[in-house]
């Protein structure tokens, strides 16, 4: 059964078996949720650790006695492949339970946009319930939450579910919440504040009495800046105007209609157009952005930082003529004009991508965020020109912490887990969780090392100053590799470029295999039909080699199930290349960290993380069986290393041949 587990934990483990670095982690888990703390696990895959937190959280959420309700549990994720280990693993923990304990209760949520056949982003409803009577509304909907509670079910389910009753699954599952142990959801339903603040008191839900696990917790950094970051061009200010008008038409249209309609709103609209007509026209605004232009080409970078009170008072200057009826400060000013610019609603146009559609909003939002941060170090506002006639504003969050920090400090507790979460405590501090409060582990995988050698070739590196002295040597590593692997092999470059080089060489030398290679940009739906096509091939006896980059999409956030990838070779090290905003979170990361961490935590171990994660896609189970080669001697130097966790074994390859010799001698042996 499951020994060396609490009894109390026992009974919500899934499995009848339980593994060694599962007893630890339940017992880390459970021990820092007991005192309202954190583990931050660097788990490898292969450990169980969906099944090891749950069991954790379970546990102190059923003995809790400070509170007269039972804390939630907020298994947050990125991926919905993820979605459904964790639907899985309840319904196994039910079926275990003792008579007399209750089932679980699960709801499992995504975006509206994916619950919801039509959502009117204007009005914010949708046409899930159209024409449908009250009654028959509220009886249908209790009829799904029942559906949605008896059993832990995949939001699929659920959105299929509610087309059958012909209401809203949206709106159901949120209201089903309410009454469950467990919600499933992206990391924006806490981590952004708008989705935050709009979702969950609607469900119930209050963070001092939640319990959060965060998986694949090493995307959760990037996933908070990503969410205060907004950008405009200096052709903002015309395309805002031309939202007004047509928004400020629909409103005349609608007031000769109506008698209804507060004439205010028209007067608003006329004052915001004459003061985004006035940014249009603006010569300071114009000169602003010309002399950050100059600056630009004179410094022979590609972008520059600017100073966010500045652009404020700049944008601030621009309006100040323009009378509300108020007088202010000039942040007061904007934000007036902001609350303005969030109230213009015009008509979707389905031919045109959300990112092009209503620039009002996008100016605001940025306007917003410098008017948050102005007076923080946490904010850096870069400047770069689309071309001569176009420069573009970018906000960059330096700090995820600022965010991270007060949730965590308000919850009751975290289990924070990914494979690459090393090391934990850089993510511990980068967050912001509290240090006192915080359980740093890195756990072992428990798989047969002998299944997944890792070779370290001493003899090429993608370091700018000696790439093309390695490349030949590359490209020799590569060709070997793909000669003697049995099965599929992926290889990973550094950046598209290089990728697109080494991909140009390889064409004699696939021997024979078919070739797929990651695009820029690709769509989620190409990457799906790249992957399924590994399966159909292998069916029918022919190999792949697929080329891909780091910190892609092929090398992230996949499943390479089935034991379907051979061989994983990652080139190079796939360090940020110089700009303005690295320089700025190196600068600020210093002034956090110390100047010892700080290149570490902006650049280094990230882009070591970016070959772990890659490296880590071919092995799913115990029994996987695969080879990865890493083309880049760098990971051999001490301070490299010590980014590559300890309970990864690794062999040094000095030669092209003697990689060929390493991989023909693998397969001879599996």
């Amino acid at each position: 059964m499951c020994g060396g587990i609490a009894a109390g934990t026992r009974q919500f483990f899934a499995h009848e078996k339980v593994r060694e670095s599962q007893i630890e982690m339940i017992a880390d888990g459970t021990a820092a949720l007991r005192i309202g703390g954190f583990l931050l696990a660097a788990a490898p895959t292969g450990i169980g650790k969906t099944a090891a937190a749950l069991a954790s959280a379970l546990e102190v959420a059923n003995s809790n006695i400070t509170s007269p309700e039972m804390p939630k549990i907020l298994f947050m994720t990125g991926r919905q492949s993820q979605h459904r280990i964790v639907i899985d693993t309840v319904r196994q923990i039910n079926a275990k339970l003792p008579r007399g304990i209750p089932k679980i209760k699960l709801v499992d949520i995504i975006g509206r946009e994916a619950m919801c056949e039509v959502v009117d982003r204007s009005t914010g409803e949708c046409t899930c319930e159209k024409d449908l009577a009250e009654v028959t509304r509220k009886s249908r909907r209790k009829d799904l939450e029942r559906f949605i509670l008896d059993s832990p079910r995949h939001v699929e389910q659920i959105i299929s579910a509610s087309k059958a009753r012909k209401v809203c699954a949206w709106n159901t599952a949120r209201s089903a919440v309410r009454s469950a142990d467990i919600l499933v959801c992206d990391y924006n339903h806490v981590f952004v504040e708008r989705v935050r603040d709009s979702s969950l008191p609607t469900m119930g839900i209050e963070l001092e009495n939640s319990i959060l696990i965060v998986d694949e917790a090493h995307n959760l950094p990037d996933r908070i800046r990503n969410g205060l970051e907004t950008r405009i061009t200096t052709d903002v200010f015309s395309r805002a105007l031309s939202d007004i008008h047509e928004y400020r038409g629909n409103l005349e249209r609608e007031s000769e209609n109506s008698d209804s309609l507060d004439s205010k709103m028209i007067e608003s609209a006329n004052l915001l157009e004459s003061q985004v007509k006035a940014l249009r026209d603006d010569s300071r605004i114009k000169n602003w952005f010309a002399e950050k232009a100059t600056q630009i080409s004179e410094s022979r970078k590609e972008d520059i930082i600017v100073d966010t009170t500045e652009f404020l008072d700049v944008i601030s200057g621009a309006i100040e003529a323009i009378e509300d009826g108020e007088s202010s400060d000039s942040i007061s000013r904007i934000s007036r004009m902001n609350n303005r610019l969030m109230s213009v609603v015009i008509e979707e146009d389905g031919s045109i991508d959300e990112e092009e559609q209503n620039d009002c909003i996008r100016l605001a939002e940025i306007l917003e965020v410098c008017i948050r941060f102005r007076k923080s170090p946490v904010l850096a506002l870069v400047l770069d020109s689309i071309n001569d006639e176009v420069q573009r504003i970018t906000s960059h969050l330096l700090d995820p912490g600022v965010v991270g920090g007060p949730i965590f400090e308000r919850c009751a507790g975290s289990i924070l887990m990914s494979g690459t979460l090393f090391p934990p405590t850089m993510y511990s501090e980068i967050l912001g969780i509290p240090g006192e409060m915080a359980r740093c582990k890195e756990y072992e995988s428990g798989f047969p090392r002998q299944n997944r050698p890792v070779l370290i070739a001493n003899d090429v590196t993608s370091k700018f100053t000696e790439r093309e002295g390695s490349y030949a040597s590359i490209c020799e590593h590569i060709r070997n590799v793909i000669e003697k692997t049995e099965g599929n092999v992926a290889i990973f470059a550094p950046s598209y470029s290089m990728l697109e080089r080494i991909y140009n060489e390889s064409t004699g030398w696939v021997f024979g295999k078919h070739v797929e290679k990651e695009e820029r940009g690709m769509s989620k739906r190409s990457v799906e039909r790249i992957i399924s096509g590994l399966y159909e091939r292998r069916g029918m006896g022919r190999d792949t080699v697929l080329f891909g980059v780091l910190s892609g999409k092929m090398s992230e956030g996949i499943d390479y199930s089935e034991n379907i990838l051979s061989t994983v070779v990652c080139v190079g090290l796939p360090l940020a290349p110089p700009s303005a905003r690295q320089d700025a979170l190196l600068e600020y990361y210093k002034t956090r960290f110390g100047r010892a961490k700080a290149w570490k935590y902006s650049s280094l171990q990230p882009a070591v993380n970016s070959v772990l994660q890659a490296l880590g896609r071919p092995i799913r189970k115990a029994e996987d069986k695969a080879i990865v080669v890493l083309l880049e001697k760098r990971l051999l130097e001490r301070k490299i290393a010590d980014c590559i966790p300890k309970t990864m074994h690794t062999m040094q390859t000095t030669s092209p041949s003697r990689t060929a010799k390493h991989v023909e001698r693998f397969f001879e042996m599996s």
